[in-house]
C-alpha cells in the first residue's frame, strides 16, 4: 500500500466515523442547540455542524476510555459554542434588516442645518423692520399673536398680516425652503 492510498483510507475512515457520530448523536445535539438558540433552526444547524467539526479536529477526545459514549462530550462542546455565539451577538450591535432601513427617518446633516440657518438669517435681514420684529417674536421666540401684539403695541390682526406677508417675502427669497416656511 502506498502513502497516498494509506492517507485516502485514513480519510475515508475518519469520514465514516464522523458520519456515524452524526447519525447516532445528531438529533439529541440538534434538539439541545435548538432550545439554546431560542428555536432558530438555522443557527442550531450551524452549531451542530461546528460541533462536528470540533469532533473531527479532536478525534482523540472521542476515543478515550474515560466515557462510554461521545454524546456528553458533543453536548458540552455544542452548549459552549451556543453560549459563545449568544455572547458574541450580545457584544455587537443588533443587525438591521432592510425593512427597518426603508422606514428609517432621514435626518439632515448638521452642516446642512447650519447652512440653512445662515440662509434664513440672511433672508430675514432683507425684510422690513416691522415684518422682521413680528417674525422674531412669533416664530423665533415663540410668542403668541396676542403676546406679540401687546409687546409691539399693535392690534393682533396687524401681527397676523405682517407675519403672513413676511413669510411670503421669505418664500420668494428662499424658494428651496418654501415647504419649511408654510
Amino acid at each position: 500500500m502506498t502513502a497516498g492510498t494509506a492517507l485516502a483510507a485514513t480519510k475515508t475512515t475518519a469520514e465514516h466515523e464522523l458520519a456515524a457520530l452524526q447519525r447516532e448523536h445528531g438529533r439529541p445535539l440538534f434538539a439541545l442547540l435548538l432550545r439554546l438558540c431560542d428555536g432558530d433552526r438555522q443557527r442550531a444547524e450551524d452549531l451542530v455542524q461546528e460541533t462536528l467539526v470540533r469532533a473531527w479536529q479532536h478525534p482523540e477526545a472521542l476515543r478515550t476510555d474515560a466515557f462510554d459514549s461521545a454524546r456528553p462530550w458533543l453536548l458540552t462542546v455544542g452548549r459552549r459554542l451556543a453560549i459563545d455565539a449568544r455572547r458574541a451577538r450580545q457584544a455587537r450591535p443588533p443587525e438591521v434588516g432592510d425593512a427597518v432601513l426603508e422606514n428609517a427617518q432621514i435626518c439632515g446633516d448638521h452642516a446642512e442645518r447650519a447652512a440653512a440657518a445662515l440662509d434664513v438669517r440672511e433672508a430675514v435681514k432683507t425684510l422690513t423692520p416691522e415684518h422682521r420684529e413680528v417674525l422674531v417674536l412669533v416664530y423665533f421666540q415663540g410668542a403668541s399673536v396676542a403676546e406679540a401684539a401687546e409687546a409691539l403695541g399693535i392690534p393682533a390682526g396687524t401681527v397676523k398680516s405682517r407675519a403672513y406677508y413676511a413669510l411670503r417675502a421669505l418664500r420668494r427669497v428662499l424658494p428651496g425652503y418654501a415647504p419649511d416656511l408654510g
